[in-house]
């Protein structure tokens, strides 16, 4: 696998379509950006069709005719997640699911179907839309965890944070969830003989729209730390990697080079020893197959 991996390292993608979560902002966006540079046909699947549509302005004021559609998705209700995944599933078929959006350590906020927040888009979100979709996906399924998963543990008995919330421990078992998914994803899509393989990645400690719940202290000092940590736009090169770099392979993750992993050029990332336990994975699988309602099928 390359190390050094940025945005002019993407091969021309004509012919290609990627979907992207979360694509209207951030990380997402700028995978976006660089996809349809490369002549690809971007589905931005996202929660508010305004935002979108701007999102989509900006990428055609950089590419003119950007070859980019609009689906409605949000990961905080399981039911629009089903609705979405049926539209998909009725369209053309995707080459690469960009799974990348998420929240970061808001007020305590449960999903429609009173999950905590973070745990439930994060996670259970994604693995509904991805275990409902992914038969419709030829090439790569691309899970966006995050370093805050080296600190994250895996409990289920108060899921609506009922009983304590604390929110960056929620983010970080968030997170944790996600590289268990993607590792357990690719050993399935293996064992059923599939082609598509599951990639995991993380953008180090980049300067999005995720840090706006950042006490104000902390989002006071971010201009200060910015030449420390990477922008949107590189935060956005293991993404890029994992969708489309010509030596990534299933079960691999992908991040910044740079000290600590927090910032520089894409490469390969060190996952804990728990992310990559299968006896984890298959038991979160399990439980989330019987909180979502969905089952992927392998």
């Amino acid at each position: 696998m390359r190390s050094g991996f940025t945005a002019d390292d993407v091969a021309d993608q004509t012919g290609r379509r990627f979907l992207v979560t979360g694509a209207n902002a951030g990380l997402g966006f700028e995978t976006a950006k660089v996809l349809a540079a490369r002549g690809a046909h971007v589905v931005l699947a996202c929660r508010d069709k305004d935002r979108a549509a701007a999102a989509m302005d900006h990428i055609r004021a950089d590419t003119p005719g950007a070859e980019l559609s609009f689906q409605p998705l949000d990961l905080a209700d399981l039911d629009h997640v089903k609705d979405a995944a049926a539209a998909i599933l009725g369209g053309p078929r995707i080459d690469v699911l960009v799974n990348n959006a998420g929240v970061m350590i808001p007020p305590r906020t449960l999903t429609k179907q009173g999950f905590e927040l973070q745990f439930g888009v994060n996670h259970l979100g994604t693995f509904a839309f991805t275990g409902l979709v992914h038969p419709h996906v030829d090439d790569r399924i691309v899970i966006t965890a995050s370093l805050a998963h080296k600190g994250g543990a895996m409990d289920y008995s108060d899921l609506s944070a009922s009983r304590t919330y604390h929110h960056w421990q929620r983010y970080q078992t968030s997170k944790l969830a996600n590289l268990l998914f993607m590792f357990e994803l690719d050993r399935r899509l293996g064992a059923a003989g599939r082609a598509t393989q599951a990639i995991g990645c993380h953008p180090g400690v980049a300067l999005t729209e995720l840090t706006r719940h950042l006490p104000l202290p902390l989002r006071t000092m971010t201009p200060l730390a910015a030449p420390f940590f990477n922008s949107a736009t590189q935060g956005a090169w293991p993404t890029l990697q994992a969708a489309t770099g010509a030596h990534v392979q299933g079960g691999d993750y992908l991040g910044p080079q740079g000290l600590g992993e927090v910032s520089g050029r894409s490469g390969p990332a060190r996952a804990t020893r728990d992310a990559r336990d299968p006896k984890l994975g298959r038991e979160l699988w399990q439980r989330s197959v019987e909180l979502t309602g969905v089952d992927p099928g392998l």
